[in-house]
């Protein structure tokens, strides 16, 4: 499971999208005004709670980079633009696009720090935190923004605990660059034996709310009169098999699915009732977050959720978009995805307001199934889909939520015409199935160091779909 983190710039900004050409440039007067007030407020209540806490305090250098930083996100998300691309977002998730959507996500950051856009100059760790953040933020605004919309406030994840089962992968990795996050994974099988199903443990959620007080404080002194400030509660990655398949591997799960199928129901039964628990106790506690920006690296602005009755200080599943996957299923038949999967997430999906479904798993010859699952409202369309069998199936019931392969930024040479043909072959085919489309550049491992590369593909992307 996951909960939002502060610095992650997609979950903390709300962020996603707007094209160069919308640019409104903010008055110069508004700049400095706003520049200035972050550069004079004085950084009380940081100082008092580091003092308190035994923490040293964060310099007044780092403070102004952040706050420096916070000024300039603020003047991208003040202007008008972010409105016209929410409207945009909330159009195709409504199944009635104007034109399909473009987003960008999961970088390989290691590889674009070019010119120092990206260098972290603060020492504090919470300031790094945020100032790696907003750089982020800021960087890809300026180079790859697509249909982004940088949202005016900060989220501050709320100190939640419980929300683990209680079991931990156990691996081996293999390192190729060691500057890049993306490693390999030789995963051990931890279930093999009855007693190994007593691992996954009943969640117990509970608020530390003197830490979420002391993460606000720090927010407060860090945004207040730049950035709104928004305490972040639980947002979830509700797959059941992405952790099973750390806990086993895939291939130990692939062939339980066939010799052990009981033991498996068992297995996934109760990791299933896990997740209701937890989502029980979240909703329960007022725990869950609040309205989303973002469902799955995808724009999640909609006239249809917060329900009727919603409560900012207490949201419902209803008032949310939920997200699942099962992407060691890609193999797996149509009737043990229905019989280990679909039967399983539609106990807890059936209480949310929306679903996106799906990932890296190819679900052009499993959509039968997939609408078998409630509330879902887009489906991914990964790279190793049929597309034309896919947009046959979804038609147009839901969003076409197209993956297209990284792997045109990875290899030498960068061949901008086939990124171009390949959006365009997605784009025709959607066009002529009347599917609602987006497109969704995500798992960017490499770009060869070439960061251009990735400007090349926003410039493309927006060409081929009329922005």
């Amino acid at each position: 499971m996951r909960i939002v983190c502060t610095q992650a710039p997609a979950r903390a900004m709300g962020w996603l999208g707007a094209h160069r050409a919308g640019v409104c440039p903010t008055d110069d007067a508004t700049k400095a005004s706003r520049r200035e007030t972050a550069r004079r407020t004085e950084p009380r209540r940081v100082t008092l709670m580091n003092q308190t806490e035994g923490h040293h305090m964060p310099s007044t250098q780092d403070i102004a980079v952040v706050r420096d930083l916070a000024a300039e996100v603020a003047e991208i998300a003040a202007l008008p633009v972010q409105e016209e691309k929410r409207v945009l977002w909330r159009k195709l998730n409504g199944l009635k696009p104007q034109r399909p959507m473009v987003m960008m996500d999961q970088f390989c950051w290691n590889e674009m720090n070019i010119g120092d856009e990206l260098t972290l100059r603060c020492a504090d760790p919470a300031c790094r935190g945020y100032e790696n953040m907003l750089r982020q933020v800021l960087y890809q605004w300026r180079h790859c923004r697509v249909d982004m919309v940088i949202e005016p406030f900060i989220r501050v994840p709320r100190a939640i605990h419980g929300l683990g089962v209680g079991v931990r992968a156990r691996e081996e990795i293999a390192v190729l660059d060691p500057t890049n996050s993306v490693v390999g994974h030789l995963f051990l099988n931890q279930f093999q034996t009855d007693e190994d199903l007593e691992k996954i443990q009943m969640p117990k959620v509970f608020e530390d709310r003197a830490d979420t007080e002391r993460r606000m404080s720090v927010a407060h002194e860090l945004f207040d009169g730049i950035l709104g400030i928004r305490a972040e509660g639980a947002d979830l990655n509700l797959s059941l098999w992405d952790p099973i398949s750390t806990w086993m591997s895939v291939q130990d799960v692939v062939y339980a699915l066939a010799d052990k199928p009981d033991y498996m129901h068992r297995l996934v039964g109760r990791l299933t009732d896990a997740y209701v628990s937890m989502l029980d106790q979240l909703e329960e506690q007022g725990l869950l977050c609040g309205v989303q920006s973002l469902i799955h690296c995808t724009g999640a602005w909609t006239d249809e959720l917060p329900a009727p009755g919603f409560d900012p200080a207490r949201p419902r599943l209803k008032d949310l978009w939920g997200m699942g996957l099962a992407q060691m299923f890609s193999t797996v038949s149509p009737r043990m995805f229905k019989d280990f999967e679909v039967d399983y997430v539609s106990r807890y999906f059936s209480r949310f307001g929306l679903v996106y479904y799906g990932c890296c798993d190819p679900l052009d010859g499993k959509m039968k199934e997939v609408r078998m699952i409630p509330n879902v409202r887009k489906v991914s369309m990964s790279p190793w889909v049929n597309q034309e069998k896919g947009a046959r199936e979804i038609g147009s019931d839901f969003v076409f939520s197209r993956k297209p392969n990284p792997a045109f930024l990875a290899w030498d040479p960068f061949n901008p015409q086939a990124v171009k043909e390949d959006l365009e072959l997605t784009r025709d085919i959607c066009a002529d199935h009347g599917c609602p489309l987006e497109l969704i550049l995500k798992d960017i491992s490499t770009i060869r160091y070439e960061p251009e590369r990735l400007s090349i593909w926003n410039d493309i992307a927006m060409e081929v779909v009329g922005a």
